[in-house]
């Protein structure tokens, strides 16, 4: 067999993509509750190799990296269930807008499935205004769909007198507990969640990168007024120019500009403290913001399902360590689509592996596990030209007790 006839074989999966997709679904149905299903979208970037182009479909595209940066690179969106199963997902070219691809995705699981009953949990990067009127719209069965998304710190502007009057209340003093309070935004529900642990680490994180900065702009000051005053120092003379532009790209890799403001048309170098939007900044941090439609959970509920999305994030790092789905050297677009699926197949096994495991409180994870069951091999070797003889190596009692707690049959030589 050679590298040809994988990818021949590539081709065929995915003519047949949507049977497979069809034929799984039938098989993941009975782990799903139809009666509420709690399910969980989110996005990742992969890294795709190779400079040419294709006429048509081509979803290689250059685009900002969840690993950071900018590359050539396709979208892939997985929706998975609150137990951790993933359940469906879905190939996009490597600049897709996050926002335009939840509808869509939502409404094919929603078709697929049939549940009675949806909560659509999502990260910060797919909320718009725009996407909560269409997610409004969409039914399953005869009631909406319900959701609760993350609201984008670059929307947090639109939430100030809501985050003072809750920040005041909440979040004075030194509270170690989180703070949760409700409040009701366009018709819905809006949960503010407080950390005091995680607002205190920015803060002090913030307060150390504004105090070298200012240090560094008191050094460029004394060595401008000693330059005027006609003493002399190793290296270029400094200029008000270019000291500015220094100091303002320092300020701008820190993500600092919006704090300490710097004129960039003034004649002289300077620059002042936004005291107010260093306390805009203050009262942010460690703030989570939520928008649901759910009615029926409490708020603390709302945020403990929210913080359940961590779980699909953990699927995406096993898809790119264990599962190696990236970086991807395939140029056309179905073989593309074949790969994701097939690394898809290997986390839907991988995930019901950990299911299984976790259900007979085992030990061991699921790497673990499959390295184990690795170690058992099939040999065939040829006598004499003639005749031959086949073989399975023995199991070990810790290899039998991972088959018995998976619910698998063990090898044998002879089925083999």
């Amino acid at each position: 067999m050679t590298h040809q006839h994988l990818l021949r074989t590539m081709d065929t999966l995915c003519e047949c993509s949507e049977a497979v997709d069809a034929a799984m679904s039938e098989m993941l149905r009975p782990l799903i509750d139809q009666d509420l299903s709690m399910v969980f979208y989110d996005l990742t970037t992969i890294r795709t190799e190779g400079h040419s182009e294709q006429a048509e479909g081509e979803l290689r595209a250059f685009g900002a990296s969840k690993d950071g940066g900018i590359g050539r690179q396709v979208m892939l969106g997985v929706v998975q269930t609150a137990e951790g199963l993933p359940i469906h997902h879905e190939i996009f070219a490597g600049n897709t807008a996050e926002t335009t691809t939840l509808i869509p995705t939502i409404e094919t699981v929603i078709e697929r499935f049939g549940v009675k009953r949806m909560v659509l949990v999502a990260d910060r990067g797919l909320l718009s205004i725009d996407n909560l009127e269409s997610l409004s719209q969409i039914r399953v069965g005869d009631q909406p769909l319900e959701f609760i998304l993350a609201v984008p710190a670059r929307r947090y502007a639109d939430f100030d007198d809501v985050l003072q009057g809750f920040h005041q209340k909440h979040c004075r003093g030194d509270k170690n507990e989180e703070s949760i309070g409700e409040f009701t935004w366009q018709d819905h529900r809006l949960i503010v969640a407080h950390r005091p642990e995680v607002a205190r680490d920015l803060g002090e994180r913030r307060d150390q990168k504004i105090a070298a900065l200012t240090a560094e702009a008191d050094r460029y000051f004394e060595k401008l007024d000693g330059q005027d005053a006609g003493r002399k120092y190793r290296g270029r003379k400094l200029s008000d120019g270019g000291v500015m532009a220094r100091f303002y790209r320092d300020v701008c890799e820190e993500r600092l500009a919006h704090i300490i403001r710097i004129d960039l048309t003034a004649d002289t170098f300077n620059y002042t403290l936004d005291a107010r939007a260093l306390e805009r900044a203050r009262v942010i941090d460690g703030k989570l913001l939520l928008v649901t439609n759910v009615k029926d959970l409490k708020p603390e509920e709302v945020v403990a399902r929210y913080k359940a999305l961590s779980d699909i994030e953990q699927g995406f790092r096993v898809l790119k360590s264990e599962i190696e789905i990236a970086p991807v050297y395939h140029r056309l677009p179905d073989r593309i689509r074949a790969h994701a699926l097939i690394c898809f197949l290997a986390l839907v096994l991988y995930r019901v592996l950990r299911m299984r495991l976790k259900a007979r409180d085992h030990r061991l994870s699921p790497q673990r596990a499959l390295e184990i069951a690795s170690r058992i091999q099939y040999h065939q070797v040829m006598l004499h030209r003639r005749q031959t003889a086949s073989g399975l190596s023995k199991m070990s009692p810790e290899q039998h007790d991972l088959f018995e707690a998976i619910n698998l049959p063990k090898p044998a030589a002879k089925r083999l």
